[in-house]
């Protein structure tokens, strides 16, 4: 009797319910669990030796990734191995040259065409991080364009380091987390055995005072700072040098050390001031022509670098000494694949 709502089915009586809720049923897999053997980790070719610190302090091995070059210069990717459902992290430079940032976006572009459950962007050194804002009529925010193409390929997350100017994040819709260089480069000061009286961060232009006021706190040290004018690209003078350097070892800390101009114009004002000793300080060595040669002719004692970009065998020189921060990025790789807090990472 359908209508009864009575259905006979050999010796058994279905009776439909109404209004009784079932229990969902329940998953044989939770997706929060055993997430450590989901973590993958891929590198682009802008960068293999520092995606490789970062592998080894997570105790994990890079992902299986073919990235090629066709002859008229278009590139191809192809993961060797199955990201479906996986937490990636895709770690690419976008410095020189510019396929580095072609090549990170057809990496995101893949991982989340194969199904990634999340893509994170680890990009060590932000290329176009100078170009953030709209100085001239006609031309492009940079910055924000970089940002645009990561986003719209799919990625989920942004880590990066030592940004030129902070406020890039607001750029991004999604999260942008900006780690700081300065613990490995406290210890790099430190192995100086500098004495901390006789010794003052000297800041090569108003740009970089705020961090160099930070260093100089945290290493109590004494403080100058550079007023420099810039009369084109890469190429500025310095007009006035505030403080006090008279037989002081000075260290000038930067974010980065792109054609050496502004750092070697700041070394020798500081020795024209009576400075013992000049110590260059950089996370970034991007180190475009000519600055190798300015930095080997100037009295620069030692020049201190992170990994941040690979810089190549011709470009190392003896007074250059580079510290990694594969350490930084794989515990903040970590604590992000573990939904843990990275603002420890932060702090000063």
């Amino acid at each position: 009797d359908f209508l009864g709502c009575r259905l006979t089915v050999g010796h058994r009586v279905l009776v439909p319910a109404v209004g009784v809720r079932v229990p969902a049923p329940q998953l044989l897999f939770n997706p929060g669990n055993n997430m450590k053997n989901k973590l993958k980790i891929f590198s682009g070719r802008s960068n293999p030796a520092l995606s490789q610190k970062i592998a080894n302090y997570l105790e994990c091995d890079l992902g299986k990734i073919s990235i090629r070059t066709f002859s008229d210069g278009e590139l191809w990717v192809k993961y060797e191995e199955n990201v479906r459902g996986h937490d990636i992290f895709l770690i690419q430079s976008t410095n020189s040259p510019s396929e580095n940032i072609i090549e990170l976006a057809l990496m995101v572009d893949a991982a989340v065409r194969a199904s990634a459950r999340r893509v994170t962007v680890v990009m060590p050194y932000f290329g176009y991080g100078r170009q953030d804002r709209k100085d001239q009529p006609r031309v492009p925010i940079s910055s924000r364009v970089m940002i645009d193409i990561v986003t719209a390929m799919g990625a989920d997350r942004i880590i990066t380091m030592d940004l030129h100017s902070t406020q890039i994040q607001g750029f991004a819709k999604i999260p942008f987390d900006n780690l700081y260089s300065r613990s490995v480069i406290f210890k790099a000061i430190k192995d100086e055995n500098f004495d901390s009286k006789n010794a003052v961060v000297l800041a090569p232009d108003i740009g970089s005072a705020k961090m160099s006021q930070g260093y100089a706190k945290n290493l109590e040290m004494h403080f100058a700072l550079i007023d420099k004018r810039r009369y084109a690209p890469n190429q500025a003078e310095v007009s006035h040098l505030i403080g006090d350097l008279k037989d002081m070892d000075v260290l000038i800390i930067d974010d980065m050390i792109d054609t050496a101009g502004t750092t070697v114009n700041a070394a020798q004002a500081a020795m024209d001031k009576g400075a013992k000793s000049v110590t260059a300080i950089a996370t970034h060595g991007v180190l475009s022509d000519p600055a190798i040669k300015r930095l080997n002719q100037s009295s620069i004692r030692k020049i201190i670098l992170t990994d941040t970009i690979n810089i190549l065998d011709k470009k190392q020189i003896d007074k250059m000494k580079i510290v990694s921060v594969g350490e930084i990025f794989g515990e903040a790789v970590n604590r992000i694949h573990d939904g843990e807090s990275v603002s420890a990472l932060f702090e000063f």
